[in-house]
């Protein structure tokens, strides 16, 4: 089993972002069950992925494999009204990275940033920089799984 141990910001809309690589991502969601399960497939870039995770809040199971963009292709239209389109922006960040999101669509406006921990130590020692905005690691509303479904962005 492999483990995401992540931890969720906000990044206020009109606050300055560092430069980083940037990609478009569309995501979307095969399986939306109880207690945080899903199933997702994304195309990052030219990167094509299935991922299911399990569990909620800051440490989850997750698992990911490859697809193809033929088997993206397919897939996609199975998720059709649970979907995310966004503009990924990867920013160093010491030894770690911030993963910043910018919605589009319904969800304009929105903007997060998250980071990823090899253990959870690392996660409670972990001070945001500056230009993050509040935390929402345990706020379900800010989850890219409820996000798919939202109307409009939550408020913080």
């Amino acid at each position: 089993m492999g483990v995401e141990i992540e931890r969720k910001f906000l990044v206020p809309e009109d606050g300055p972002v560092p430069d980083g690589r940037e990609f478009e991502v569309r995501q979307g969601y095969l399986v939306l069950g109880p207690e945080g399960a899903e199933a997702r497939v994304r195309r990052q870039g030219e990167e094509c992925s299935l991922t299911v995770k399990r569990g909620a809040g800051l440490v989850r199971g997750e698992w990911e494999t490859p697809l193809s963009a033929e088997q993206f292709a397919d897939l996609w239209p199975a998720t059709e009204h649970a979907r995310v389109d966004k503009t990924r922006r990867i920013v160093p960040l010491g030894p770690d990275e911030a993963v910043v999101d910018t919605y589009r669509g319904r969800l304009a406006g929105l903007r997060t940033v998250e980071v990823e921990f090899t253990d959870r130590e690392a996660a409670a020692a972990f001070t945001p920089p500056p230009w993050f905005g509040p935390e929402v690691t345990d706020r379900p509303e800010f989850k890219n799984r409820r996000l798919a479904t939202a109307d409009a962005p939550p408020l913080p």
